[in-house]
């Protein structure tokens, strides 16, 4: 009887492994999820490689997942031996992001044909993929220029000198997507409004992006719009000294500073959220189910509610309701489609320079 069962089950096996075309199965043959993240830079950002993380924890309590999370900095060099230390680990799924990691995983995928991959933050280039070489990796890419445009809307607005800062890390498409979708929206708002860009050049020192705050506030500028991960603190940190009210990223910033430094707090009036890791629950949800779309690219925004603004008790206190209300109507109406929101990808370097010299 044994026997005929132990036949009966590799039958079913066999037909099943023929259905679903060979491929590696997403969970492992005991049930259980697993799945490893590498952060290519550090925790404690209070942004975008928290909220991976805080994805991770979501994946291991909401699905009874094994979870594995490795900080390696930001030595690019330790990338790449980091992320095949992961393929060889066995991991159902490995998940990495930024735009950085993608030629990374251009290197690795095909050298892992069974190993699953989600990326964030960034897409392979599938259009070009001949040999099926990312077949095992799904993209995650964000509408950050949706919410910043809701940024944009709401630093014109509150702005008393008509003249608002963006400091972002890099010169990079997704930093200028940020940028020029918080131009459109300031532009929506208040079309003589002055937009007053910088680039730290990394993603790490908060002392120049503290520096470069100090120098926007003297052109004039009374709001700043931070975008630069870790160093996305120097922002905060000169917006404190000043005075002034700023805008942060990826995470709800207020709230995060909200007991230990209620006077910071105060003056982040939101902060455009950047939901990794929703995103990351979403598609391990659509790992187990069996549904996530392998080799393909999905972007992710206001509808599906991993892009915004934060609405907490802070931003009801010193947002008056009037600007609160066209803040709702523009969302709105990029959730209709009435808006379409400007976006640095798929345009060249010239034309998105003059798009942001329209708000010199």
């Amino acid at each position: 009887m044994k026997k005929k069962f132990s036949i009966l089950l590799l039958m079913f096996s066999c037909m099943f492994m023929i259905f679903a075309g060979g491929e590696k199965e997403a969970v492992a043959d005991d049930g259980v999820l697993d799945v490893a993240l590498l952060i290519n830079g550090n925790l404690g950002d209070k942004s975008f490689h928290d909220s991976a993380n805080n994805g991770m924890k979501l994946i291991e309590s909401e699905l009874d997942a094994k979870t594995k999370v490795i900080e390696v900095g930001y030595d690019q060099s330790k990338w790449e031996p980091a992320l095949r230390d992961l393929c060889d680990e066995g991991h159902d799924i490995v998940i990495c992001g930024t735009w950085q990691m993608q030629e990374i995983v251009t290197n690795i995928a095909p050298e892992y044909p069974e190993q699953k991959f989600i990326v964030y933050d960034t897409s392979m280039d599938y259009a070009n993929d001949s040999e099926g070489a990312y077949d095992g990796v799904y993209s995650i890419e964000y509408k950050q220029n949706d919410g910043s445009f809701l940024a944009g809307v709401l630093a014109a607005s509150m702005s008393e000198t008509g003249s608002i800062g963006f400091v972002g890390g890099m010169d990079n498409t997704v930093i200028l997507d940020f940028l020029v979708g918080y131009i459109q929206g300031a532009q929506s708002v208040n079309p003589d409004i002055k937009v007053i860009p910088s680039f730290v050049g990394n993603f790490s020192d908060a002392a120049k992006a503290k520096e470069l705050t100090f120098a926007q506030y003297q052109m004039g500028v009374d709001i700043v719009f931070a975008c630069a991960s870790n160093a996305t603190d120097g922002v905060l940190q000169a917006s404190k000294e000043r005075g002034n009210l700023c805008i942060g990223v990826d995470s709800d910033m207020a709230m995060l500073y909200k007991d230990s430094d209620p006077e910071l707090a105060n003056l982040i009036i939101s902060s455009v959220l950047k939901r990794v890791d929703k995103s990351l629950l979403i598609s391990a949800e659509e790992a187990v189910a069996g549904t996530l779309a392998y080799g393909s690219a999905v972007g992710l925004g206001i509808n599906e509610d991993c892009v915004g603004l934060a609405d907490n008790e802070i931003y009801q206190a010193q947002v008056p309701s009037n600007v609160r209300e066209l803040v709702n109507a523009y969302t709105d109406q990029i959730k209709n489609g009435e808006i379409e929101v400007v976006t640095a990808f798929g345009k060249s370097k010239a034309e998105i320079d003059e798009f942001i010299e329209t708000a010199r």
